[in-house]
């Protein structure tokens, strides 16, 4: 059993969150250069036992598939990570899943940390606000698409291309300016040298 490996049992046992509903959803434990990096699960995601599993899923793949790659060849050749790893809850205010606190965030920190030192990845993809924001400093979304940023991410020095969330609950993606700049994320990701060698 390689490193990988090992820190992802010993993730599928985190119990640190008591709001936060199990089981806990991550990507397969494969060792790759690319990085992806969501928010957190949705309610179907532990059905399913893997993040991305539902509509917000079927979007994101199919903007994968439209640079070369499947849903199923992504999922075995990148590792799929997120910001908290189990389902927040629905927001009992209504209109949608809960934010994480700010000690969930912490809590699962630890996690995101530990795969970077394994991983030492290449490309980092983090979708959505939430994920853009563990690594740089995001105001709106229109700033950060559709560019690729070089950072330093626990002591790793990495590439960065963020991607919008894509949730049905959210327009920025399917109009101007967020349409162009999807695209040009996008672009930039299927020219990324670490990209390239998982297609």
């Amino acid at each position: 059993m390689n490193t990988i490996e090992k820190h992802y049992q010993k993730l599928m046992l985190c119990r640190s969150c008591p709001k936060m509903l199990k089981p806990v959803v991550s990507g397969v434990p494969v060792m790759s250069k690319v990085l992806l990096v969501g928010q957190a699960p949705g309610p179907k995601e532990g059905f399913f036992k893997k993040p991305f599993a539902w509509t917000a899923g079927k979007t994101m793949f199919k903007w994968f598939l439209s640079i070369g790659i499947t849903e199923e060849d992504f999922r075995a050749k990148a590792y799929m990570a997120a910001v908290c790893r189990c389902f927040p809850g629905k927001n009992v205010q209504g209109g949608g899943d809960r934010v994480p606190d700010e000690t969930e965030i912490k809590n699962c920190s630890k996690w995101l940390k530990r795969e970077v030192e394994i991983l030492k990845p290449s490309l980092i993809i983090p979708v959505g606000k939430l994920a853009i924001s563990q690594f740089i400093a995001v105001d709106k979304l229109d700033q950060v698409i559709g560019r690729k940023l070089q950072v330093h991410v626990y002591g790793i020095a990495t590439n960065i291309i963020p991607l919008p969330h894509p949730s049905g609950a959210s327009t920025w993606h399917r109009k101007e300016p967020g349409k162009t700049l999807l695209q040009k994320a996008l672009k930039l990701i299927k020219n990324d040298q670490a990209f390239q060698q998982i297609l």
